[in-house]
């Protein structure tokens, strides 16, 4: 069924729309944070035309019991046998009565809201699983979420919204994806709540790709991350980062180039060897921001999936943020771990790191901005340049201070690094400090004959038909680009 023809925007007559839908009838299971979303679908009114059986089973011993034991109670395993349990039970019970006319679901949650102490992490996660119509297979959403209210009676009212929104979003919006995202945040304002993940699977999304669904939630602003595994699922970033050391490249990676791979194998050689690092379970990512992905202004669908798809085959795990600054990088996988991070990049990026213009928003400039990228195990990890290129890339006239300086003359084929570099003369000695801090690090062990392959170089090429891109990508990704037809090259 699609959505009705007058928008009902209101949480209590999204229930009500529900309640009133003599296609739908199921059961609301929520553990933690009480029966907020059941508690909506009973004061809308006609909720036994819609309500099977609530149930919470708040005690970890009654929970254990019912649903088998999980790693983890706040988790996806424990969410998924939620769904599956109590979708069997639907059909056991009723199938054979009113199967042939009724679309069975199961809205679950299971949800850390704030302890009494305010010591916990505040998340949870959500999902529906329903029937498009009688006798079809069902189909799933899943969201994981993050609550960002203070007190826990206003987590839980955030809880009820979101749960109301997820289920309208199913049953009315499951043919427009890209509205279902944006529904979620209805009578709630982003501040309150982040969606950082979101999956869909069965009938009702055979058209859906799940990456392009998640990218939608960075769209919509419901996160400002969203990560992809290496075979293209949907990651919950603090299932992978949790407590590991974590390296990063930030790249446009359009296509993956030769040196891109000698960058993060380098600096994972030095990574590893840290005292800090040593013995430590390592994640590596492949990060690209929001804007590297407007292209003038507009978002590329097919350049996108390109790019994921060939960073997929090379085995990385893919973050996509909106995090422009590193030091909001920084601050955002600081959520997730207290080891030591690392992250590798070009002269050309370390030298906009220490642009002031990116800091004009911060009371304490640059100087604030560095207090919190560089506290708590944070290196810079960097590759080197050749001056003209570098001159190329930065001109002398840039009016930015903190890169004005850059292009000061050197005599001959000047190979610029972490050591030789220029600043502007008033950040010298804060970038001398850094460096003999170890808080920015020469990479060692790079190709010198690479130094002039440039991703921008390469996709010209492809798109140009011209051979010679394939001496500026690594054999493997050469044969990704012709395999699947990657930036226009011609399958």
């Amino acid at each position: 069924m699609s959505e009705p023809k007058q928008q009902l925007l209101t949480t209590n007559r999204k229930a009500l729309t529900i309640n009133l839908d003599a296609l739908r009838y199921g059961t609301f299971a929520e553990i933690g944070a009480g029966q907020e979303v059941a508690r909506h679908f009973f004061q809308a009114g006609g909720a036994a035309g819609t309500i099977a059986k609530t149930i919470s089973a708040y005690d970890m011993t009654f929970s254990d019991e019912i649903y088998g034991k999980a790693p983890r109670y706040v988790s996806r395993e424990r969410l998924d046998e939620m769904l599956r349990h109590e979708y069997q039970l639907l059909h056991q019970r009723l199938g054979e009565s009113r199967g042939a006319t009724t679309g069975f679901f199961v809205f679950a949650d299971t949800v850390s809201a704030r302890n009494f102490k305010g010591t916990n992490e505040c998340h949870g996660w959500m999902g529906v699983r329903f029937q498009r119509n009688p006798l079809e297979e069902p189909s799933d959403i899943i969201i994981h979420v993050r609550m960002q209210d203070k007190e826990n009676v206003l987590q839980q009212q955030a809880l009820g919204v979101v749960g109301v929104n997820l289920c309208y979003g199913a049953f009315f919006l499951h043919e427009n994806p890209d509205r279902l995202v944006e529904s979620l945040s209805d009578n709630i304002e982003t501040e309150r709540i982040e969606v950082d993940m979101a999956m869909v699977r069965g009938p009702a999304f055979e058209a859906t790709d799940n990456r392009l669904l998640s990218l939608h939630l960075l769209q919509a602003g419901l996160t400002n991350a969203v990560m992809f595994s290496p075979d293209g699922t949907v990651l919950q970033p603090s299932e992978v980062l949790y407590k590991k050391a974590i390296l990063v490249e930030r790249g446009s990676f359009r296509p993956v180039t030769k040196v891109n791979v000698d960058m993060l194998q380098c600096a994972c050689a030095q990574f590893v060897q840290e005292p800090q690092v040593e013995g430590k379970e390592v994640v590596v990512l492949a990060e690209i921001t929001m804007h590297n992905l407007l292209s003038g202004g507009q978002f590329d669908t097919t350049d996108f999936l390109a790019r994921v798809d060939l960073l997929s085959d090379l085995g990385f795990n893919v973050l996509i943020s909106n995090y422009p600054e590193y030091y909001r990088l920084v601050a955002y996988l600081r959520r997730f771990t207290r080891e030591m991070i690392g992250l590798t990049m070009g002269i050309d990026n370390l030298l906009r790191v220490f642009d002031e213009h990116y800091y004009e928003n911060l009371p304490g400039g640059i100087l604030e901005a560095f207090g919190r990228m560089f506290r708590n195990q944070v290196r810079l990890y960097i590759y080197p340049m050749r001056q003209d290129a570098l001159a190329e890339l930065m001109p002398a006239k840039s009016t930015h201070s903190g890169v004005k300086s850059l292009a000061m003359p050197m005599a001959g084929d000047v190979l610029i690094t972490a050591k030789n570099v220029h600043v502007a003369p008033h950040l010298r000695s804060l970038y001398s400090y850094l460096v003999e801090n170890h808080c920015i690090d020469c990479l060692t062990g790079f190709n010198p004959e690479i130094l002039t392959i440039y991703s921008r170089d390469a996709f010209n090429k492809i798109k140009e038909g011209n051979a010679s891109w394939e001496a500026l990508v690594p054999p493997n990704v050469v044969e990704i680009i012709k395999r699947r037809g990657l930036f226009g090259y011609p399958k």
